[in-house]
C-alpha cells in the first residue's frame, strides 16, 4: 500500500476544521501577532478551508498547512490565510502544494481571476509559483502585495464544489 506523505484537500470533517482554525490561530495570532484573540472574520462563513495533511501510518493525520479560498464576485476568487506549521516550513512542498490546490480548485469552480494579498517576505516565493504583483498595499500595518495567479499554470481538476452541507459544517462553532 502506497501512502503519499502529504495530501492537500478541502477540510470536510469537524476535526479537520478544528485543526485548520487552531493552526491559523497559532500562526497569525500567536506567532505573527497580526490579530489578538483569533483571526476569524466574515469571509470564513463563505470560504472553503483547504488543509495540508501529513499522512503517517502510525501517527495518523496531522494538519501542517492551511489556506482558504472564496469567491468575492462571480468568477473572481481570492486565496488567503496561507500558513504552514513552523516545523514544516523548510520542507518547501507544503506552501507550494497549498497554493496549487487553492488555485486549481477555484479554476475548476469557474474562476477567471485568482488574487491574494501576500506578505512582503513571501512575494518572491509566489513569483516562482507563477504569480505577478499588481500593487503594493498595507494590511495590519505590514507591507503586502496584491498578487494574481497565472491560471494557465493551474489547470482545472475534478474537485467537486461542496454544497450546502459544507456551509453548515463551517458555520458551526468549531472551537
Amino acid at each position: 500500500m502506497s501512502l503519499k506523505r502529504y495530501s492537500f484537500e478541502l477540510a470536510r470533517s469537524h476535526s479537520d476544521i478544528r485543526a485548520y482554525f487552531r493552526l491559523r490561530q497559532a500562526i497569525f495570532c500567536e506567532e505573527q501577532r497580526l490579530f489578538t484573540a483569533h483571526d476569524e472574520d466574515e469571509l470564513d462563513e463563505r470560504a472553503y478551508p483547504i488543509i495540508a495533511v501529513e499522512n503517517e501510518m502510525i501517527a495518523g493525520r496531522r494538519v501542517v498547512g492551511v489556506v482558504r479560498i472564496y469567491e468575492a464576485q462571480p468568477r473572481l476568487w481570492y486565496g488567503g490565510r496561507l500558513g504552514v506549521h513552523p516545523a514544516y516550513r523548510r520542507v518547501g512542498r507544503i506552501g507550494q502544494g497549498l497554493i496549487h490546490k487553492a488555485v486549481t480548485t477555484a479554476n475548476t469552480w469557474g474562476c477567471d481571476r485568482f488574487l491574494a494579498t501576500v506578505q512582503l517576505q513571501n512575494v518572491r516565493f509566489f513569483r516562482r509559483q507563477h504569480w505577478q504583483s499588481l500593487e503594493e498595499i498595507t494590511i495590519c500595518d505590514r507591507p503586502h502585495h496584491l498578487m494574481e495567479a497565472d491560471l494557465a499554470y493551474y489547470p482545472p481538476t475534478t474537485e467537486m464544489r461542496p454544497g450546502q452541507a459544507m456551509a453548515l459544517l463551517r458555520s458551526r462553532q468549531v472551537s
